[in-house]
């Protein structure tokens, strides 16, 4: 594959010509609506300035008669800020919160169902495919109907399965059951990815992402906990309970606050064949192709330490559920903190690209850490070194993950859900893949997840030199 540069990557995806992220050069989080972005290429095709085109198109805008406003927009609610980053990071921890608030209860359902444990991961595999899938479907979706339809279409249909996934009958019917859970819960995550894109470019879009990990990394720290805690009071299908009230909440919530950030202009009309158009358009570009592997391999580790942990800390450590849910939330807040590093103190001062590789680099070190030890090389160790190698590990992950997105979505302002729908897609099939791996030599050794965590990192480590070439873009 080749190295096209911005307009030619967009002229691959079948649109005339790429729009420049303005706040990319200004290092700013000022959102940047539609109209300021058409501007913005009016400007190179004129001469003119960018900047002036895109802060003369935002004067016009404000001065713009309702009736010629392109759709209502959130970049008219500037006081509302605090309240967007609450609703899209929820949106985002939606999966989080599905996955995670179940783990403390996997032991607890092969003793219920008298499954055995690569049953029982089963479900978190099925959940984790749903995912996947789904976001293929409503990407696109959301960029030929707008962002809301969609989205509240999705929350409902996640209600209704995690309600049945509380009266299930038998494991089987759960896996069915978590399956159409991922496909609904995929909704939130893919259109909160496509909103982030309507709004923002460049380092304010990275920034904005580390932000949406302050919300979203509090799902991991919170859900093992109050998953905990609820199987102190009730059984595992008191979490599903919890997770349709959930669902409930956040749909309200949509419908209340959330508005349409995709102006019926910028909508794709094609249906499904021009999706899959910009979606081969996509990943023939070569350095989008490496952003999405790279992320997707290292999300891969991160879904091996979801599907191992809660034997690994549990059955061979001796850890209880809620020793389990404590250990889980330590890890957890390494994630935030260092997600709150990158966004803070990171983005704008180090090339992403440097910080993306030093992310790949701890987690790579973390991963090697945790196969000496749990493969007797440094003798028997107890659970204190293996929560620290995995404390490690999770903290690095906030230096890959959101910036692989951030970097990935830069490549396609003209096809934001597509876009989103393939980093999130290829994450979630790639984890379903890996997780399943980590069980395959029992229920007693760890060995399996620290090699998985190891070979995924180092993968996406040289897929992204291979593919992206970042010194060759440093300037």
């Amino acid at each position: 594959m080749s190295d096209p540069g911005p307009s030619s990557s967009a002229a691959a995806t079948g649109t005339a010509a790429a729009r420049e992220p303005a706040a990319h050069t200004t290092g700013t989080t000022t959102p940047v609506v539609p109209a300021a972005r058409s501007a913005a290429d009016g400007a190179r095709a004129t001469g003119t300035p960018a900047s002036e085109t895109v802060v003369a198109s935002s004067a016009t805008a404000s001065a713009a008669p309702p009736a010629t406003a392109p759709g209502p927009q959130l970049t008219r609610r500037q006081k509302a800020g605090l309240l967007l980053t609450l609703i899209l990071g929820s949106l985002t921890a939606l999966p989080a919160l599905s996955m995670d608030m179940y783990l403390p209860a996997l032991p607890e359902v092969g003793g219920v169902f008298g499954s055995s444990a690569a049953q029982v991961q089963l479900t978190l595999t099925t959940c984790l495919l749903g995912l996947a899938l789904g976001q293929v479907v409503v990407g696109p979706m959301s960029d030929q109907f707008g962002r809301r339809r969609p989205l509240l279409a999705g929350l409902v249909c996640y209600v209704v399965a995690s309600a049945a996934c509380a009266f299930a009958p038998s494991v089987e019917a759960l896996t069915v059951f978590r399956l159409l859970q991922g496909l609904a819960g995929a909704a939130g995550i893919v259109i909160a990815r496509a909103v982030v894109r309507d709004l923002f470019d460049g380092l304010a879009m990275a920034r904005f992402f580390s932000t949406l990990m302050l919300i979203s990394g509090a799902a991991p720290v919170l859900a093992p906990v109050l998953g905990g805690q609820v199987l102190r009071f009730t059984d595992w299908r008191g979490v599903f309970l919890i997770l349709a009230g959930m669902g409930v909440v956040l749909t309200l919530v949509t419908v209340r606050w959330l508005p349409e950030t995709l102006a019926p202009a910028e909508r794709h009309s094609g249906g499904l064949p021009q999706a899959l158009r910009s979606m081969r358009g996509l990943l023939a570009d070569r350095v989008f192709t490496g952003y999405l592997l790279a992320g997707s391999l290292a999300f891969a580790a991160l879904f091996a330490y979801i599907a191992a942990s809660p034997f690994v800390m549990q059955e061979i450590y001796g850890a209880s559920p809620q020793t389990y849910s404590l250990l889980f939330m330590v890890n957890s807040i390494g994630l935030v903190a260092t997600g709150q590093l990158n966004g803070k103190v990171l983005v704008g001062r180090v090339n992403l690209d440097r910080v993306l590789l030093a992310g790949l680099g701890v987690i790579a070190t973390a991963a090697l850490a945790l196969l000496l030890m749990t493969s007797g090389v440094f003798g028997e160790v107890g659970l204190v070194p293996v929560a620290t190698g995995l404390f490690v590990l999770m903290s690095g992950m906030a230096l890959v993950l959101p910036n692989s997105n951030s970097q990935g979505l830069l490549r396609a302002p003209h096809a934001a859900g597509s876009a989103s729908a393939l980093l999130g897609t290829s994450q979630f099939l790639i984890g379903a893949v890996a997780s399943p791996l980590v069980g395959v030599a029992g229920e007693h050794t760890a060995v399996p997840m620290a090699v998985v965590q190891l070979v995924t990192v180092l993968l996406a480590a040289l897929c992204f030199l291979t593919l992206c070439r970042p010194w060759r873009r440093e300037g």
